[in-house]
């Protein structure tokens, strides 16, 4: 990677091997904020270019899984240190390609490195070697790094969604070739080459690209493992383009959380308000583990919805991601933006009453960008699309529900299942969670501000496979290998 003399135009190129490799063609990224501005350049990697990427791990891995843990550890903490030593010029990188606000980018930052820092601090004993002695003899159970993995990252948490994968990978002795989104390549880039420039060549690649890249990464019979965060319809063709090798997959998919706040739920507690208009509107609603249905309670629904419109009026200030004074940027993309348009007045012709929320700092730059004023939407039938669908956007839908039975059951008829949130007395809401089907389920709070980097995390039904975080994040880059030493070879049941 290159940052040009006047620190604005970023170029990034495949990285293998330890060395950058030059594209035949780029593509540009532009500044969602104002999209006539080019924020940098990032190649269109060639699927013999991915090949390599593939082979230059494959090699690597024959000598970095023999290298001792307490060196791997070494080398990440030192890589740590660079990131948080670069934290300003990345973020403000990040800020311009993706459109988030400073300090959601720094919050990004925040949550990488504490993942990091866990995983450092959890590796030796997660992946320590286990012996135990019985009446049978002797069994040692070892943690085996897999090989070759690809990390395929989505745009909306670049980094962290980039590091959630890189970081345990290597920790384990794996090696990796990462494919950043192309709606937010560059910091996603910048920092792999960070952590890279601590590591032996081969052991972390960056490639870019379309489909065939793709393809080429989950295809390819050197890649042992797959971890994926997106969407699910994408998952779908990952695990058929996977299932000639039968790789592993972790994979970390779509979402339709749902927020529920029971009758016990005190409509005037001004910071819980807060706390679920920011799970709402957080990145303009670009979070997979974001609540993007919530439901209330009859009986306290009227005054809900003006307290919500009250919270909501007062912490959302849409304008430029680099003013302090902003807490919701635009949307990452143009398509993004007109799905989620879309959906919005899909639900008006059903009939649904739609109203805009917060205050617009920057009128002209509002309507220069891909910005979306956020919305709540009354009125919806339970099966509409916005409130069946993950809008993944500055839109949110609160419907009314009777009674605890009818709620589950609107909640668990979703094929997803990330997260969810209960909202009320602790008693109650976690009566009500232990009858959900969520890979996570938080109480009187939703989304990031739940988040708990030492537990597991991912989804069940069509929500994901497997878990990141926590030290099951860690040793999801492990084969567990059993190696028995019987007590007596000769068993008692087989005659001479």
């Amino acid at each position: 990677m290159t940052i040009q003399a006047d620190q604005e135009t970023i170029i990034v190129e495949a990285f293998i091997n330890g060395q950058n490799v030059k594209s035949l063609s780029q593509v540009t990224k532009e500044n969602p904020t104002n999209p006539t501005e080019i924020v940098g350049y990032f190649p269109v990697t060639t699927k013999e270019q991915a090949v390599e990427a593939i082979e230059a791990a494959a090699g690597a891995f024959k000598t970095w899984k023999q290298t001792p843990i307490d060196e791997r550890i070494m080398m990440m903490r030192k890589a740590i240190e660079k990131i948080r030593a670069a934290e300003n010029e990345i973020v403000h990188l990040l800020s311009r390609e993706h459109g988030k606000p400073l300090y959601d980018a720094h919050g990004e930052i925040y949550v990488s490195l504490m993942w990091m820092e866990f995983a450092c601090n959890e590796a030796k004993s997660a992946l320590q070697e286990e012996i135990k002695e019985h009446e049978n003899g002797k069994t040692i159970l070892s943690y085996d790094p897999i090989g070759v993995v690809a990390a395929i990252s989505p745009w909306n948490y670049p980094i962290a969604l980039s590091t959630i994968k890189i970081a345990p990978a290597l920790l384990a002795g794996n090696t990796i070739v990462l494919k950043p989104s192309p709606y937010a390549p560059l910091a996603a880039a910048k920092v792999a080459e960070i952590i890279a420039s601590e590591f032996p060549a081969g052991v972390i690649n960056v490639v870019h690209g379309d489909a065939d890249v793709g393809v080429e990464l989950t295809s390819n019979p050197l890649v042992t493992k797959i971890a994926f965060t997106g969407g699910t319809a994408t998952a779908k063709h990952i695990i058929k383009a996977a299932s000639e090798t039968i790789k592993d997959m972790t994979l970390e998919l779509g979402g339709n959380d749902a927020a529920i706040f029971l009758e016990s739920f005190d409509v005037h507690d001004e910071r819980a308000m807060r706390r679920i208009v920011i799970s709402n509107f957080l990145t303009a609603g670009q979070i997979c583990m974001i609540a993007k249905r919530v439901y209330v309670h009859r009986s306290i629904y009227d005054e809900f919805v003006e307290k919500y419109i009250e919270a909501a009026n007062r912490w959302i200030r849409i304008g430029d991601p680099f003013d302090s004074n902003t807490t919701v940027g635009p949307v990452n993309n143009l398509k993004q933006k007109n799905y989620v348009l879309g959906l919005v007045e899909d639900a008006q012709k059903r009939g649904a009453k739609v109203i805009h929320l917060g205050q617009i700092l920057d009128q002209k730059l509002f309507e220069q960008g891909y910005y979306l004023q956020p919305t709540l939407v009354l009125g919806c039938d339970v099966h509409d699309p916005i409130v069946v669908e993950e809008q993944f956007g500055p839109t949110v839908p609160i419907l009314p529900f009777d009674d605890e039975e009818q709620v589950i059951h609107l909640h668990n008829e979703s094929i997803y299942g990330l997260t969810s949130s209960v909202w009320g007395k602790e008693e109650d809401a976690i009566s009500v969670a232990r009858q959900l089907e969520a890979g996570t389920t938080m109480i009187n709070t939703a989304a990031v501000q739940g988040l708990d980097v030492r537990f597991p995390f991912g989804g069940v039904k069509q929500s994901g496979i497997g878990r990141e975080y926590g030290v099951e994040g860690i040793r999801t880059y492990t084969e567990k290998h059993v190696i028995n030493v019987p007590k007596t070879l000769d068993l008692p049941y087989i005659p001479e």
